[in-house]
């Protein structure tokens, strides 16, 4: 799940518990799994090519993922770069471009470092729309065209209910996929209906059993809590009939209403009654219902969305660090890294400009040159935010001792300001004894926050001056 901008006036009154003078700001802001977001990329007017950017890159731990841009249908709040159905051939259309640009991606990887993938995932969209047939072509192209070994990895894959069939299950399973993730959301079908997610509880539970019954390791729950009308009981309604599948992860997500989102065109509000603050409160107070429901339950918690059930089954090779390793994109909706450059493909919100997009990309035959992105600095200003955000908000936190040795600054020296004001808020754990930074339990409920606020004034103003579409 991605988010806009947030405009800077979003923020609360003090609170007593707050130090004089201080603005805490609002608590769902922006869920930031990367840095800088999509939205703070422009147009590259040199084109670089990507053999140069990848020219003394380590390759030796890279992240691989392939985007799927089709589902059967669109969530009411889902801002994720994807168009319903796939007229025509446009699949087979895809994926022949998708060979082609994994052909030029590896071309550019080169040979002169060696080269090595420790993860790989399928993201959308819902890779499931695609059929079984589909599926074996797509883990050909991953493994075939870039040299992953997909058996020897940790494969994560997204699903939902209505795809996730079992002869597609059964082509996924032995291809090595280690993780399904589905997108449950609800268990409760007037809130499902209520975010635009039109699913019933007897699919999903079919589903879920098919999952099981394909027996790939880890079993993904995605549910989402702050839906119109949904009240602590019938959110501990949702909780309890994942649980009944003893998950070996939970992902807990807020609710967001974006802009140009089925929720979005509904109203300000996104047919919310309640105010800003009321939804803020009530999103709070759930999240910390089902992070102490699971908690009571065993779980360990990993981040503010993610828990995980002790004694799950290993997910394999575990030496792919997303603050330091690059990653490989392919797929029109799908990023890539590298320690200078951040770059992807346009990107849109709205289905008319996603289906263009996807139109060009399969009309494509140069794949050699990276045109749209974010150039970085690399172990400078925007490298440090990125590795001290992308290491904060995980529950573990971060030792400080590895970030002084790759930057040969600590972080308190480098945000000075920031840390101060986290631990002002009470943000920072007090307990957690030199070396280690970590945030406290209100500072995990405040991640959507706490992250928005290590973002460079520039990627602020990227951000701001993005033009929605």
């Amino acid at each position: 799940m991605t988010d806009q901008p947030i405009p800077s006036d979003q923020l609360r009154p003090p609170r007593r518990h707050q130090p004089s003078g201080q603005l805490r700001p609002r608590p769902y802001q922006s869920y930031v799994y990367a840095y800088p977001h999509k939205t703070a990329y422009r147009e590259l007017p040199d084109r670089p090519a990507l053999a140069d950017e990848w020219a003394g890159e380590r390759k030796d731990a890279l992240s691989l993922y392939l985007h799927i841009p089709f589902c059967e249908v669109r969530c009411g709040f889902c801002n994720l770069f994807t168009r319903i159905g796939a007229p025509g051939e446009l699949t087979t259309r895809y994926l022949d471009t998708l060979d082609r640009q994994a052909v030029a991606v590896r071309d550019a990887l080169g040979d002169s470092e060696p080269l090595r993938f420790a993860a790989a995932a399928f993201g959308g969209g819902t890779p499931t729309f695609l059929d079984a047939g589909e599926l074996e072509r797509l883990c050909d192209i991953a493994e075939k065209r870039t040299g992953a070994d997909l058996r020897a990895v940790p494969l994560s894959v997204e699903t939902s209910p209505s795809t996730a069939t079992a002869d597609r299950l059964a082509v996924l399973a032995d291809r090595g996929a280690t993780r399904l993730s589905i997108g449950v959301q609800s268990f409760v079908d007037a809130e499902a209906k209520a975010a635009v997610r039109p699913q019933r509880r007897a699919e999903v539970e079919a589903a879920l059993g098919r999952i099981r019954d394909a027996r790939i390791p880890v079993l993904n729950i995605d549910l989402i809590y702050g839906i119109d009308g949904q009240t602590e009981r019938s959110w501990r309604h949702s909780l309890d009939a994942a649980l009944a599948w003893l998950p070996e992860e939970l992902y807990l997500y807020p609710l967001y209403v974006r802009p140009l989102t089925g929720l979005g065109r509904t109203g300000a509000d996104g047919g919310h009654r309640e105010s800003d603050s009321a939804w803020d409160e009530r999103r709070l107070r759930l999240y910390r219902q089902g992070r102490d429901h699971l908690l009571a339950e065993g779980y360990e918690q990993v981040s503010m969305r993610m828990f995980r059930r002790p004694g799950s089954p290993a997910q394999g090779p575990d030496d792919h660090a997303c603050q330091t390793d690059g990653m490989i994109g392919l797929g029109c909706g799908a990023r890539s890294y590298t320690s200078r450059l951040h770059y992807s493909f346009d990107y849109a919100v709205e289905m008319r400009e996603i289906r263009t997009i996807i139109d060009t990309y399969t009309e494509t035959k140069d794949f050699s040159r990276a045109l749209v992105g974010h150039r970085m600095d690399g172990d400078g200003d925007e490298a440090r935010r990125r590795h001290l955000l992308q290491s904060l908000l995980q529950a573990q936190g971060m030792e400080t001792a590895g970030y002084r040795a790759r930057f040969g600054s600590g972080p308190a020296d480098d945000f000075p300001a920031e840390l101060a004001r986290f631990e002002a808020y009470g943000w920072l754990d007090a307990s957690a004894g030199p070396g280690l930074l970590r945030l406290s339990p209100e500072g995990l409920a405040h991640s959507d926050a706490l992250g928005p606020a290590l973002f460079s004034p520039a990627v602020r103003a990227a951000m701001a001056a993005y033009a929605l579409k």
